[in-house]
């Protein structure tokens, strides 16, 4: 019998293979990207501490529009890069969750470097 294969945990062996070679500090966090069928999220997580410095996700209250889209990934940027602003933070590592570097994760990048990020 032939078994089909789990994306999921594919994907989670390519996020394991990346994380053992990036991580975040307090100066320079990881923006860490998760995306689900229905909602998009992203966090910017100091490795050595093991804490979430701000999150964001088409999920929260205020958010307006489809949740799920390329629209909703590109909003979900620049509110990060925005929050991070605020705090100070400009220099962040990526961290693309072992998703292709493409459609809605590759829309929240640039969304988050239009908007003062650097990485």
């Amino acid at each position: 019998m032939i078994t089909k294969l789990d994306k999921n945990a594919s994907r989670k062996k390519r996020h394991a293979r990346v994380r053992s070679k990036i991580t975040g500090t307090a100066q320079r966090p990881r923006l860490n990207v998760f995306r689900s069928n229905k909602y998009i999220y992203a966090q910017l997580i100091d490795d050595t501490n093991g804490v979430t410095l701000i999150s964001a996700s088409s999920m929260e209250k205020g958010f307006e529009g489809s949740t799920g889209n390329l629209e909703a990934a590109t909003k979900i940027g620049e509110t990060i890069a925005k929050r991070a602003v605020e705090q100070g933070l400009t220099s962040i590592v990526f961290d693309r969750g072992g998703y292709l570097y493409h459609g809605r994760v590759k829309a929240l990048a640039e969304a988050a470097r239009e908007n003062g990020l650097e990485f």
